[in-house]
């Protein structure tokens, strides 16, 4: 007589699949969490980008540059030391103080990954952010290790990384192409339609930058910049009328 087929034994390694589900999960949360930051972070990284090309610098030197410093305040107190033909130690000295304050989120995150191999430690040091360790620090106060810490931080590290290089050298390739009688306005005007557009979400939003634009242009020759104050004005109280218009529709429709 054939012997009865035995049960199926569980998986041995099942606690590693749990382990590896809740790190995806947690580096899902991060970058879910970071998604709104990298519009501003890209438009920022634009400006930057531009900012390279007009100052005097080759697209290579550029492209180095924002590859290897990723410090978009750095970046820009440097530019002009660079233009004028600066020492380097002034050079140095300048970006070290704008930068002073990643010494103390490297304290702060230290505690947390103080386990974890020196270069591996490095590496997550250079693509720290300011917004990222701060929306970090608001997840994890405590230092106490917790499972899916590390994923959590790499879902905004990486993300944010990524979309800073998208924007600069987007800027850099930009800048060069754009004459440059334009200037540094060319850039600020880019990055704030960056930021304007994703925000444009509803019909309200929509009707008030429209409105805002219209009178922008038609005001633009009143004295002491008064049509951007018109402009703004306006567009609000249209957005806002908008949006009444749109509630009583929906109460009548009711």
């Amino acid at each position: 007589m054939s012997e009865p087929l035995s049960e199926p034994r569980p998986p041995v390694n099942l606690p590693h699949v749990d382990a590896d589900a809740h790190h995806e999960a947690s580096w899902r949360e991060g970058l879910k969490t970071g998604t709104p930051t990298l519009f501003g972070i890209a438009a920022w990284g634009l400006v930057v980008g531009i900012a390279m090309v007009k100052t005097g610098l080759t697209v290579p030197q550029a492209l180095g540059m924002t590859l290897l410093v990723f410090a978009g305040s750095a970046q820009l107190a440097s530019l002009p030391l660079i233009a004028a033909n600066a020492p380097i130690w002034v050079i140095f000295a300048t970006a070290l103080v704008v930068n002073l304050r990643f010494v103390i989120f490297s304290a702060l995150l230290a505690p947390h990954f103080s386990h974890l191999p020196w270069r591996q430690r490095v590496a997550l040091g250079y693509v720290s952010g300011d917004m990222t360790v701060a929306i970090f620090l608001q997840k994890y106060p405590n230092e106490k290790p917790q499972l899916g810490k590390l994923s959590y931080l790499k879902g905004l590290l990486y993300p944010n990384w990524a979309a800073w290089q998208v924007g600069s050298i987007a800027g850099i390739f930009l800048g060069s192409a754009v004459p440059s009688e334009w200037g540094l306005g060319f850039a600020g005007t880019l990055a704030i339609i960056c930021i304007t557009v994703p925000m444009v979400a509803n019909r309200p939003t929509l009707v008030g930058v429209l409105v805002a634009g219209v009178v922008a242009v038609a005001a633009a020759g009143l004295p002491y910049k008064l049509g951007l104050l018109a402009a703004v004005v306006v567009g609000m109280v249209a957005a806002m009328a908008a949006e009444e218009m749109l509630a009583n529709r929906k109460l009548k429709g009711k």
